[in-house]
């Protein structure tokens, strides 16, 4: 919005013409959205508190520490995050860009599901909010009305292509197989997000370091002299989108300030399955779903642990882990919440590294 209302003043002041770069309105999202996230947290906890009461219900067959620890804490603190990476996209970034509107429209409609999850969890006091499958088919329905603007306005010669990591200029051809592919990509880093939403600051740490990582992702892919030097496909409009990652960055910063140990709000479902589905569907955009992957690794063990422990189970009826996901089993065994936290956002880190070197290694 910013972009419209100030760069027509560049020709009698130059300082204006920042505004023409993504650079710099990067930088500003990534400020407004951790000053939004400063000053609106404080209140905003206050009214949760007040609202809810008793706080986010504690699953009875968890951690027995978790009954103790984060009893009476509210949760949906994942609104103050979608508010001001909303406020700040609208603010710096360009309105006309389509990318800029389906990654929204993912995050917003994402996060009413997971608020509506979360109300009803506090409504019943237990931890069953909304049914699986529901929220599957809402996970579907919203991605695929963003799938559809996105293919609308992709380059033809990307349509329907994924992009191989660590090899120049190799697509495979997916063809109509795309279109679910993209959608498990979206639904399932949603989910892989919330699944490693467990203890005080463990998912927003690594929900920053992916989000940081594909706003310089974002921005290379999107500039066609940078795409072309380091060989990897260029999509016009995609520089956009560093816009709301950084945004994403700052919002995360200011949440963080709140929800570390001891938290003094939850994420909850609102903000986890919105900045999961987030950063699935700017990967889908930029072509990198399977860097995804690498730099969301941690999600992806998450997810990992959950699966073969259900699956185990279901065979032999026992159990591999002592809980899924794999940071209760760490509990379990006697790991400190702060040690599991900070070593869990070292292998973020490690993961992310790795995911950005396919940039270059070629």
């Amino acid at each position: 919005m910013l972009h419209y209302f100030l760069t027509p003043f560049a020709h009698d002041y130059t300082v204006f013409n920042l505004f023409r770069y993504i650079t710099f309105r990067t930088g500003g999202a990534l400020l407004t959205a951790l000053l939004l996230s400063f000053c609106l947290g404080p209140r905003f906890i206050a009214w949760l508190k007040k609202k809810q009461g008793e706080g986010q219900p504690i699953r009875e067959d968890g951690p027995q520490s978790h009954l103790l620890t984060k009893k009476g804490t509210p949760t949906m603190g994942g609104a103050l995050i979608l508010v001001a990476i909303t406020v700040s996209t609208l603010l710096w970034g360009q309105l006309n860009n389509v990318y800029v509107w389906a990654v929204l429209g993912v995050t917003l409609g994402f996060g009413l599901l997971g608020a509506g999850d979360d109300y009803l969890k506090l409504t019943r006091r237990n931890s069953k909010g909304l049914s699986g499958k529901f929220k599957l088919l809402a996970q579907v329905f919203v991605s695929g009305f963003a799938l559809w603007a996105i293919l609308h306005v992709s380059p033809e010669s990307l349509s329907c292509k994924l992009a191989i990591p660590f090899l120049k200029d190799v697509f495979l051809h997916l063809g109509w197989f795309f279109v679910p592919f993209a959608l498990c990509v979206v639904v399932g880093s949603s989910n892989a997000v919330n699944l490693t939403d467990g203890l005080d600051g463990l998912a927003i740490g690594p929900i920053m370091i992916a989000a940081l990582c594909f706003t310089m992702i974002s921005y290379l892919v999107g500039n066609r002299v940078f795409a072309q030097y380091l060989q990897i496909q260029f999509v016009p409009g995609a520089g956009e989108l560093a816009i709301i990652c950084a945004a994403m960055v700052g919002a995360g910063l200011g949440f963080l300030w709140f929800n570390a140990p001891p938290a003094q709000v939850f994420m909850g479902d609102t903000g986890s399955l919105a900045m999961g589905g987030a950063l699935g569907t700017i990967s889908v955009i930029t072509r990198h779903e399977l860097v995804l992957c690498i730099i969301g690794g941690l999600f992806v063990i998450e997810t990992i642990s959950v699966i073969l422990q259900v699956v185990y189970f279901k065979m032999t009826r026992q159990r591999i882990f002592l809980m899924a996901p794999i940071h209760h089993h760490f509990e379990k065994k006697g790991w400190a919440e702060q040690t599991i936290v900070i070593r869990f956002w070292i292998i973020a880190v490690i993961f992310a590294l790795l995911g950005l070197s396919t940039l270059k290694l070629r």
